[in-house]
């Protein structure tokens, strides 16, 4: 059986060499290089051209959504699978939209992770119950709400869309209400109307309907 080359990328060192570790006690997973942050990962799969990318989310100087994103463009054929500790349904389906292959947390049996790897290199899809819960929760709700079939800039308010625009910006709450001269009660009362027109779950969705429809440059 083919040994598959693996990238590992974690912020973590304790963490990466328990993994490498684990790995190396397999002859089908080959560790053939590590990254302690996302600007190594994309450096290292360019150079390593690995078959397969554990990656971290939360890491320094760039997170591994972005990392994904940047490889799968430049390497679509190699997978990269999201190992982390983060549940957060932002990070799962950001990760997902950005080309990952699988989205696992880091409390699984080394077994099970060994299932879920083998899984995705076969061309499957690797999912944890509790993820693959949220996964599902998540396209019942679009099936009952579809997207809008009408562009964004129709939907919303002038007050809205300039709300929507400072949150693209990477402002929060208060910063927003402090340049609009509004509460942050009022701020929040925007966004949740905006989630509620667009038929959407949290802020990133919104920005990035947003920016989909040329509402505004994410600049």
């Amino acid at each position: 059986m083919k040994s598959h080359k693996v990238l590992l990328a974690d912020d973590q060192t304790l963490f990466r060499k328990a993994i490498s570790a684990l790995l190396g006690s397999t002859p089908n997973f080959e560790v053939v290089g590590e990254a302690e942050d996302g600007i190594q990962a994309i450096e290292k799969a360019k150079e390593l051209k690995p078959d397969l990318i554990l990656m971290d989310v939360r890491m320094p100087r760039c997170n591994g959504i972005e990392a994904t994103r940047q490889i799968k463009a430049e390497l679509p054929n190699t997978k990269i699978v999201i190992l982390t500790v983060s549940d957060e349904e932002e990070d799962l389906f950001e990760a997902m939209k950005s080309g990952a292959q699988g989205y696992l947390l880091k409390n699984l049996r080394p077994d099970a992770l060994f299932e879920y790897l083998e899984g995705v290199v076969r061309g499957e899809v690797a999912l944890t119950p509790a993820i693959a819960t949220k996964v599902l929760n998540e396209f019942l709700r679009l099936t009952r709400h579809p997207p809008l079939s009408v562009p964004v800039s129709e939907v919303l308010t002038a007050r809205e869309k300039e709300i929507l625009q400072l949150v693209a910006r990477g402002a929060s709450n208060k910063e927003i209400a402090n340049s609009l001269n509004i509460t942050e009660g009022t701020v929040k009362n925007h966004l949740h109307h905006v989630l509620e027109k667009l038929h959407l779950r949290n802020r990133a969705q919104a920005v990035a309907s947003a920016l989909k429809d040329g509402l505004f440059s994410s600049k």
